[in-house]
Parts: C-alpha cells; structure tokens; sequence
C-alpha cells in the first residue's frame, strides 16, 4: 500500500504526520488518511512527497497509476482545459518580436531557480517548490502561486501586480520596493516575510498570520486586513489610507506616530466585552488621522485618543 510506504519513508526521517503535512500544506488528518489506506493522494502531491521524503518515483510505483487515474477521474472533460491550467504563457516581448511561450512549471522543483528580470504574465506556480527562488526585477503581473512553498524567496523590485498567493508558504522572502498593486495574500505563511520602502495598494490580506512579518517604510493605500492575525504588530510612523481591519486580532497593536486617513476599525465577530478589552491594548499615541477615523474610533470608546492629532 502507497499508505505504508507513505509512512515508512516519514518514520525514517523521523518526521511526524503534522510535519509532513505542514510541507504539503494540507491537514496532518489528510497525510492519517493515506497512511492508513483511506485515500491517495493525487499526481502532483505524489512529487511533492517522493521531493519531501528523499525517495525516488519509482518507490510509489505500486500505486503512482492508480493515484494519475484517480486525479483524472475528478478532472472536468472540457478538452484542453487541462493544458491552460498546468502550462504557462510567457508574456509577449513585443519590443524584441520575440513570440510566446508555453511553459509547465506545475509541481516542478524550482528551488533557487534564478527568475531574475523575467517577464512572465498569468503564469501559474501551483505545488512548486520555490525556496531561495529570485524574481528579482522581473515582471510577474497577473500570475498565481498555490500550494508552492516560496520560503526566502527574493521578490525585490518585483512587479506582483494582480498576483495571488493562495495558501504559499513565504516566510523569510523579500519584497523589498516591490510593485504590489491588487496583489492577494491568502491563507499564506507570512513568517518572517520583509516588506520594506513598499507601497501596497489595494492589496489584500486574508485569514493570515502577520504577527512575525516585517513591514519598513511602508505605504498601505487601500489595503484590506481580513480575518487576519496581527497581535503585537508594530505600525509606527507608517501612513495608511483608505484601509479596512475587518474581524482581525489586533491586540496589542502599536500605529504611535503613524497617519490613518479614511480607515475603519470592524472588530471580530460580536462586539463582547472581550473584544473591548482586546481593542483597548491598541496604541495611537501620537497618531495623525482625519476627522472619520477619528469619529469611527471614538464610537468604540475603549481606546485612548487623548494624544492623537486630528486633521
């Protein structure tokens, strides 16, 4: 069975279910269901483990086809719908007559791949592992990374206009003045992640841990905080316009000296007495904000704003 297999090479690496299924980005139950011949997992995951656990393809080659066919049975049959999910259009370099391209970078190991100065647009890294990988410089407008592990990865000076991140692992990666203009964080590792002399517009943070995550020097204009984790963050002397903290833990959060202009405040789920006292650790000593903010903070009345400047 791929189960045993499964938990044969995990055991030999001394790695726990929880761990594995931390690199796979799927639930510790998922990799329990495996190992005990409940389900498989499909193609691309079975790359993704044999990388993981250091074994060859052929070690799951008892059940590799019965996993592909299990996939493909779950596949709509819509033609080459297939093809335009896992390949690639390389952008066209129209300056250099250059012609497109298409490239399958699905579940294929990228690991400090240099991408540096690349145009690539609606590219699609899914199940990818790109740790180390540099995007320096290169245009990625429009792409998608899912599913792909992109620790210490170099984004620096990168337009990720349009991009998603869907459930990507990017602690420790670097978007130092990067473009990021309706670029969409989704239930990603943000651990560590460095943003610094960047100004993020419309970009939107959902259900994501930002409690290690660096920001320096920054610009959020229209940015949306959603269901996202924030205890302990530090914002001081950044400028925010246009932003919404909708149902995000904010306990303990500094914005001393920071400027608020136009932004709101929703706090999670029910307002409680809990949420209050949560609400009550948040510092705005020395803020400057407009007479909405202002107004929209004083309606919650736990929070001090006896050393805000209003405008």
């Amino acid at each position: 069975m791929i189960g045993s297999k499964i938990a044969k090479a995990r055991n030999e690496k001394n790695m726990s279910q929880a761990q594995l299924a931390q690199l796979l980005f799927i639930s510790p139950q998922a990799v329990g269901k495996w190992e005990r011949g409940e389900s498989l997992p499909d193609i691309i995951t079975i790359n993704r483990l044999a990388e993981i656990l250091g074994v060859d393809l052929n070690y799951f080659s008892e059940n590799f086809q019965s996993a592909d066919n299990e996939t493909a049975s779950k596949m709509p049959n819509n033609g080459n719908g297939d093809i335009e999910q896992t390949e690639q259009e390389v952008a066209n370099l129209s300056d250099t007559g250059e012609r497109q391209a298409q490239i399958n970078l699905t579940a294929v190991n990228l690991q400090e791949s240099d991408f540096a100065g690349v145009i690539l647009h609606k590219g699609k890294f899914k199940a990818s592992p790109l740790c180390g990988a540099d995007f320096a410089g290169a245009d990625l407008t429009g792409s998608s990374f899912e599913v792909s592990d992109a620790r210490e990865a170099n984004f620096d000076g990168a337009n990720v206009t349009d991009c998603t991140f869907s459930t990507t692992g990017l602690a420790d990666a670097s978007f130092r003045k990067s473009i990021l203009v309706r670029t969409d964080f989704n239930k990603s590792s943000l651990a560590g992640t460095k943003f610094t002399d960047a100004e993020l517009i419309d970009v939107k943070l959902t259900m994501t841990d930002l409690r290690k995550t660096i920001f320096e020097n920054c610009i959020f204009n229209g940015v949306d905080f959603k269901y996202s984790d924030l205890r302990g963050m530090r914002f001081d002397g950044h400028t925010f316009i246009g932003v919404q903290f909708d149902k995000s833990a904010l306990n303990d959060v500094s914005f001393t000296g920071a400027t608020l202009r136009n932004v709101s405040f929703r706090l999670p789920f029910s307002v409680t007495n809990k949420s209050y006292r949560a609400f009550k650790t948040v510092c705005f000593d020395g803020a400057i904000m407009d007479k909405l903010t202002y107004a929209g903070l004083k309606g919650l009345w736990v929070v001090d704003l006896s050393k805000v400047t209003v405008i």
